[in-house]
């Protein structure tokens, strides 16, 4: 196997699409390669990353253990911390240690955190003392919290300065930080004053203060800010980064952009999560004992639930004894208000994850949904029925009470499903909310039970009084 690609995108697409037929072939092309692997990690590391992704693990462990500290560091910032974890458990403590010392605090960190507490422990007898002492700052906080978001590199001035000096310093940061999107204004003691606004700085001449060119008091956050609150803000307020104040106004650092749009990806797949039960948190690289525990609670939540709706199945067997066609028919009517339920509940949880939905707004909405199932009800009621008739009259349906019948009942139940499941979609994450919790936690779970009641039970009860 030879490549002769010369863009570093075009070899990586190439490596991972022959890893995903042979990865152990991939893995001796640039094991006999170094100096392919090299260049590529140095023109690309987002695109070395991908082929690292599709190594063993033990294989990805010997290409970063042959990088430079500098090159390893790039390549695993780009690979997720948990698959991350899991590679560099194969490299050595010196190796892994001298990368992760190349790493942005928040990475290191954030990967720090995945690994075992043994190793986390002798990484941090390794690096020096202010290394440590930044890392051991950040590892204290929830990782889903603006002390887990943020990094602790940011640029800052002193107030002191004036704008012709302050315009020197800003050359100097310019070498020392990658990322100079704010340069915050600090006092003596590191108290956040304000943050610099460039265009006032170049308008301004040079003698001028450096508070004359700042904008005071800027918007701020506590370490422990949750991610969707600081979401929320730099939304708000139009902001690329957010600074991390402690409770008497000391800069700790900033959430940048780039973490607050992760920050904004991971609430979103963790509300999918928790929608449908699993575990907040859990990621397919995940502990099989920690997945357990976060799962099993709602399963077996899950399962005395169904045990309600078999119990509502079952005091209804006298009907279905005389008119067997309702057993088939049963589950077409919970499962066309499960999925209205499903349609309404997804439309609600990404309005309020956006906070677009104001308790003076509920009963509107809730009003406006329930007028959408309504008019789905009315279409489905017209179409099923149709085909119930049909299908009983050409004998494919066996009734003992012929498909009038059971046509209104169909009809009537689906009618009814569709209302009262898109209603409950939408009123579902409210309640929830109104009890302090997460609206999407499991809410598929509770939106389930009431469509399987009413999809079977009152299915079963219209056919009850009908037939």
């Amino acid at each position: 196997m030879r490549f002769r690609l010369r863009r570093p995108r075009d070899l990586a697409n190439a490596l991972v699409a022959a890893a995903r037929r042979d990865r152990d072939e991939v893995a001796d092309y640039l094991e006999l390669r170094p100096e392919e692997w090299e260049a590529l990690v140095e023109a690309s590391p987002s695109d070395a990353a991908d082929v690292i992704e599709q190594l063993r693990e033990e294989d990805a462990a010997e290409l970063i253990a042959e990088l430079h500290p500098a090159d390893a560091a790039q390549v695993l910032e780009e690979i997720a911390p948990e698959l991350a974890a899991e590679i560099v458990e194969h490299v050595s403590l010196s190796d892994l240690t001298a990368a992760i010392a190349e790493m942005p605090d928040r990475e290191a960190t954030d990967l720090l955190a995945e690994l075992d507490e043994e190793i986390i422990g002798d990484v941090l007898i390794l690096v020096d003392a202010k290394t440590e002492a930044a890392y051991r700052s950040l590892l204290i906080f929830p990782p889903d919290s603006a002390g887990g978001l943020m990094t602790t590199d940011v640029a800052s001035l002193p107030a002191g300065l004036t704008t012709g000096e302050a315009t020197e310093r800003i050359r100097q940061l310019n070498e020392q930080y990658e990322d100079l999107t704010y340069i915050y204004v600090v006092d003596d003691t590191e108290h956040l004053q304000g943050v610099l606004s460039f265009r006032h700085l170049v308008f301004k001449r040079p003698g001028a203060p450096l508070a004359d060119v700042m904008i005071p008091n800027p918007i701020a956050v506590d370490p422990l800010t949750d991610r969707e609150e600081i979401a929320e803000i730099c939304q708000r307020y139009h902001l690329l980064g957010v600074p991390v104040v402690d409770g008497e106004g000391k800069l700790l650092g900033m959430v940048s952009n780039e973490a607050v749009i992760e920050a904004i990806q991971d609430e979103a797949t963790e509300d999918f999560a928790a929608a449908v039960g699993a575990g907040i948190g859990e990621t397919v690289y995940s502990d099989i004992g920690f997945s357990f525990r976060l799962r099993a609670p709602w399963l077996v939540l899950n399962l005395i639930l169904a045990l309600v709706v078999a119990f509502v199945i079952e005091s209804q067997t006298g009907v279905i004894s005389r008119e067997p066609v309702l057993a088939a028919l049963m589950p077409v009517i919970a499962l066309l208000g499960g999925n209205g339920g499903s349609q309404s509940l997804a439309v609600m949880i990404r309005a309020m994850a956006s906070d677009d939905v104001p308790g003076s707004q509920v009963p509107g909405i809730l009003a406006r949904q329930s007028g959408v199932g309504a008019l789905n009800g009315i279409l489905i009621a017209i179409v099923g029925g149709a085909l119930t008739y049909g299908l009983v009259e050409l004998g494919l349906f066996e009734s003992q009470s012929g498909g009038g019948m059971v046509t209104i009942a169909v009809a009537l139940a689906a009618l009814s499903n569709l209302t009262i499941g898109t209603l409950a979609g939408s009123a579902i994450p409210v309640i929830l909310r109104a009890f302090g919790q997460d609206p999407a936690l499991a809410s598929s779970i509770f939106l389930t039970l009431l469509t399987d009641l009413v999809g079977f039970g009152g299915f079963l009860l219209i056919a009850s009084v009908l037939l």
